[in-house]
């Protein structure tokens, strides 16, 4: 099968476009036949050595998403048949889904949305557990209370715009001047342009905030959250920023699969209450430009990628 692989860590240039032999499908597992994925920032963090503790060896398959359909399944899989169509955010491993196929636990599976084709489905369920993790699971945001979504516009950001607009919560989003008016349209009741206007100086008294961007604004973000409110990071938190003045809770995890959470959302995609957010679409061929562009930052979205078609 073709696949895209990296032999040692560094630049964009590393990203190979080769064939390699099949994955095989262990007892609890499904192979899946890719028909798309979709970039994260995990994948180029990866791939720049930034994440070098994994016990990985060389080479490896990057790639945490995929929408494609079951080929085959273990022995011990008893829900899924060859032929359905699926979707999933796969552990982290160095056999990823920048491929033809590969094979996953069928834990980690869902059914793909009925309503989306496999380029909208694939660009979901890493950027969809992580938001849905973020504001739930580690956020308990509820009905009415006010969140602050740093960084809006990218994968994470878009959908938990829409999470949150599902859960009756009050949605502020930080946003360059371009992407304001799609914000709104997206659920946001308040968009500030970060690039004219100070946050700290615009909100108070916010009951969470979910930090897609980390850095030093962090210092910005415990200023507009209410005592005890809390800050949840998908980047990091900054060891330089005093949490606890203001007995502010926080939370950074990484995400975790679930094919139960990629059933809910798949259940608000088919009823349209969860759109994807696509920036653009190119080959897997295409891999090298499809990093740059999701390095450079700025993208609305996702960056998906076609793996093969019917």
């Amino acid at each position: 099968m073709k696949a895209v692989l990296i032999d040692r860590y560094g630049d964009a240039h590393e990203l190979k476009y080769r064939d390699v032999p099949a994955p095989e499908v262990n007892a609890d597992e499904v192979l899946i036949k890719v028909f798309a994925t979709s970039i994260n920032p995990v994948d180029w963090k990866i791939r720049q050595g930034m994440m070098n503790s994994l016990p990985w060896a060389f080479p490896m398959i990057l790639g945490w998403d995929v929408s494609g359909v079951v080929e085959k399944v273990g022995s011990a899989v008893a829900h899924f048949r060859p032929g359905d169509e699926v979707y999933a955010f796969p552990t982290l491993s160095p056999k990823g889904t920048y491929a033809e196929y590969v094979s996953v636990k069928a834990g980690e599976v869902a059914y793909k949305p009925q309503k989306l084709d496999h380029q909208q489905a694939a660009s979901l369920p890493l950027a969809g557990l992580t938001a849905r993790q973020a504001l739930f699971d580690h956020g308990g945001l509820q009905a009415g209370q006010k969140i602050l979504i740093n960084g809006a516009a990218g994968g994470v950001g878009t959908l938990a715009i829409q999470l949150a607009r599902n859960k009756g919560a009050y949605i502020i989003g930080t946003a360059s001047q371009r992407n304001v008016d799609f914000l709104k349209e997206l659920g946001a009741d308040e968009v500030i342009d970060y690039t004219k206007e100070n946050v700290e100086e615009q909100l108070r008294d916010i009951d969470l905030v979910l930090d897609c961007i980390g850095g030093k604004n962090q210092k910005q973000l415990v200023k507009v959250l209410k005592p005890g409110g809390m800050l949840v990071s998908i980047v990091g938190l900054n060891s330089a920023v005093d949490f606890s003045a203001k007995q502010i809770r926080t939370a950074f995890f990484m995400t975790k699969p679930s094919s139960g959470q990629l059933q809910l959302i798949t259940a608000l995609a088919d009823i349209g209450k969860l759109i994807p957010v696509i920036a653009r679409t190119l080959e897997l061929e295409d891999i090298q430009k499809a990093h740059r562009i999701s390095e450079a930052g700025h993208v609305r979205g996702k960056i998906v990628l076609n793996v093969a078609s019917k």
